[in-house]
């Protein structure tokens, strides 16, 4: 008999994380705000409820959090209606939403003072198309215990699994310093081809040479893609976790001049692609 895994929140990353986890084997019991993807994700093959209660009522011993942020993690777990209103002991809430590990911390904090849930966190990276996929990497932090026996769900959803650790909120740092190091490449890419712009280099042979030199990187191979990222969207997203960088950085005394100098040189490019839009 499959097990069922509660999964909240069916956005455009979540909804195919929890196909990926039906196409794996287990019984997906799911739910959304938004009443609109019930009929899709049923097509699917996974079991839409109409409320939280039920999700954790039957979960068998672990519920995905998906959602935006700490307030809706919060109404999802202890609102009204949330996730404590069934019977929830001994059962795990997998957080797999993008917080500042501060912000990861105080909900761990507070689901271990107020109900008889546990929590990890689970940062993910990847994108829609590492979601849809079934790639993407799974940054993980909490009881190893724990950790090691959801690992078949980390699994169905991605291709990477890394644990950092004991400690609530390290799978965030882990995050936020790929993205940081994700934005400083950015802007070495872009200087470059300013450069190779002013003297005329075709940019497509100029990305050829660095693909197969000591320029390359993930960026980039993906060029064509990163050089489309939009102000509304991901670079929006990166420019989040930028900042969270260097907040950490600042708060633990801990230099980081170019990530500081590549959050300065996103904002600001973000600043004229919205003044040209």
């Amino acid at each position: 008999m499959s097990k069922k895994i509660g999964f909240v929140g069916l956005g455009a990353v979540g909804f195919p994380m929890a196909v990926n986890l039906k196409k794996a084997g287990f019984e997906v019991i799911g739910y959304d705000a938004f009443k609109g993807v019930y009929e899709k994700a049923e097509t699917e093959g996974i079991t839409m409820v109409e409320t939280l209660k039920e999700v954790a009522e039957q979960s068998d011993e672990a519920i995905i959090s998906m959602v935006r942020d700490y307030d809706q993690n919060v109404e999802v777990i202890f609102g009204t209606d949330g996730l404590f209103t069934g019977e929830t002991k001994g059962k795990t809430v997998i957080c797999m939403s993008t917080l500042d590990p501060d912000t990861m911390k105080q909900l761990n904090q507070k689901v271990e003072e107020e109900s008889d849930l546990n929590l990890i966190d689970a940062g993910v990276s990847g994108g829609v198309s590492g979601a849809e996929a079934g790639t993407l990497s799974i940054m993980v932090s909490g009881p190893e215990n724990i950790v090691k026996s959801f690992r078949p769900y980390f699994e169905a959803m991605g291709s990477n699994i890394f644990y950092y650790g004991n400690e609530t909120g390290n799978s965030q740092i882990a995050k936020l310093i790929n993205n940081l190091i994700l934005g400083i490449n950015m802007n070495a890419v872009a200087e470059g081809l300013k450069l190779a712009k002013h003297f005329n280099l075709p940019e497509d042979e100029l990305l050829n040479l660095l693909e197969v030199s000591t320029g390359d990187s993930w960026v980039v191979r993906n060029w064509s893609d990163v050089s489309e990222w939009t102000a509304d969207t991901t670079l929006n997203i990166l420019l989040n976790d930028l900042t969270a960088a260097n907040n950490q950085g600042l708060k633990h005394h801990v230099p980081l001049p170019f990530s500081a100098l590549a959050t300065t040189q996103l904002l600001e490019s973000m600043g004229e692609e919205k003044s040209k839009s």
